[in-house]
């Protein structure tokens, strides 16, 4: 494999780990609360334990920022998949154990190796080369190459292999044979030439708090990861348990929406733009929030699943309008740093999100949909008023 390897560019060795790494989360990611139910834990404790993570990803991240260095991101990589391997291998052999205190510290490892390879994946090929074309390649890898580790896990789980049955555990096994090969490309990337210079955290801080309409979007944004995780965090364990889907209609289900909100999302900005952002706005927040509220008080679970197939269809569209703006109001030495920190934001409204998820699952699915309704109310006032904000200092 090390000859094959140095037929490739550095930029396309990083490509083609972000591939494997992207297949390997979408199998595990996919089966991942399954298998937590299946080693006996309630939705509130898996909720608990994702939330907790999440969290804990933000202290690690926040830790990071102030050491990080584009000199240091092929190692801080290397280390997080490595350590993600034996977190992983760890999770296959406490499989029915009974031990969930390991499996609780094997989980927040696991899923605070994968945010910190997920927020590295490229300033490091920025590290290598740095233009549009290659930024869209790797959303368009890190995408795909999820939706078709998903597919593999949806062709697999149930199927007999000769003697053996694939289960979720199985599925974790060959998760961890896409990320071994991750591994070993990443370690096969050499001569990179990069400055050793540090980011300068304290100055972007200083830069962001003056700017108003920045300090919104944070906010908003804030909100927006609480209220979608409250909804859909759990929503295999929704569409499992409160929906009556198999494990492999779920994974299809999911599978084939996605793909189809690739596509809409691809649509929507070439086509289906409104000129009104605030119509715009309508459009992807409105809706939703309309359609889960219906969900809650009909509590009707054909009505919840249109909610969430909805949600979920539209959760790519528009980022040009409900995102852009107000990330490219940061200047371009600021960038890195901001696009760190707001991903920080995010981990921490998902992680809140998670928490809020698993005690309203205990009451049923449409107090999910009921409360995370409350929260875009929230995120969609903030979100016209930033649209307000910038028309008015236009003029």
């Amino acid at each position: 494999m090390k000859k094959i390897l140095e037929k490739f560019k550095n930029e396309n060795k990083i490509l083609l780990m972000l591939a494997f790494f992207s297949i390997s989360k979408g199998l595990w990611e996919n089966f991942r609360q399954l298998w937590l139910q299946d080693n006996n834990l309630n939705a509130t404790e898996i909720s608990q334990i994702l939330g907790t993570a999440t969290f804990c990803c933000v202290i690690i991240l926040i830790i990071l920022a102030k050491q990080l260095s584009l000199d240091r991101i092929k190692k801080i990589i290397s280390i997080s998949i490595f350590v993600k391997i034996i977190s992983l291998i760890a999770l296959y052999a406490l499989n029915h154990t009974g031990d969930n205190t390991l499996i609780n510290v094997f989980i927040i490892l696991d899923t605070i190796c994968q945010n910190i390879i997920i927020i590295s994946i490229y300033p490091f090929i920025v590290s290598i080369k740095k233009n549009d074309k290659v930024y869209s390649k790797r959303k368009l890898v890190e995408y795909l190459f999820s939706d078709i580790g998903i597919l593999v896990g949806g062709i697999l789980i149930g199927r007999t292999i000769g003697n053996l049955l694939v289960n979720y555990n199985i599925c974790l096994l060959v998760s961890i044979i896409f990320l071994a090969l991750a591994f070993i490309i990443v370690i096969n990337i050499k001569n990179i030439k990069v400055s050793k210079e540090k980011i300068e955290l304290k100055k972007t801080i200083q830069y962001i708090i003056k700017d108003k309409i920045v300090i919104i979007y944070i906010l908003d944004y804030l909100i927006a990861n609480i209220a979608m995780n409250t909804g859909l965090g759990l929503k295999m364990l929704m569409l499992t348990n409160g929906l009556n889907f198999s494990d492999g209609e779920a994974t299809n289900f999911l599978l084939a929406v996605g793909l189809i909100a690739d596509v809409i999302g691809i649509m929507a900005l070439k086509y289906f733009t409104p000129k009104n952002d605030y119509l715009t706005l309508t459009i992807k927040f409105g809706i939703r929030m309309v359609l889960y509220w219906i969900a809650y008080i009909s509590n009707d679970l054909t009505m919840c699943l249109i909610a969430i197939t909805w949600s979920i269809l539209i959760s790519t569209a528009y980022e040009n309008i409900t995102d852009a703006p107000y990330i490219n109001r940061i200047k371009n030495e600021y960038q890195m740093v901001f696009t760190n920190m707001r991903y920080i934001v995010g981990l921490v409204g998902t992680s809140i999100g998670l928490y809020f998820a698993g005690i309203m699952y205990n009451y049923g699915i449409t107090f999910n949909l009921g409360l995370s309704a409350f929260f875009l109310l929230y995120q969609l006032s903030l979100a016209y008023y930033l649209i307000y904000l910038r028309k008015k200092e236009k003029h």
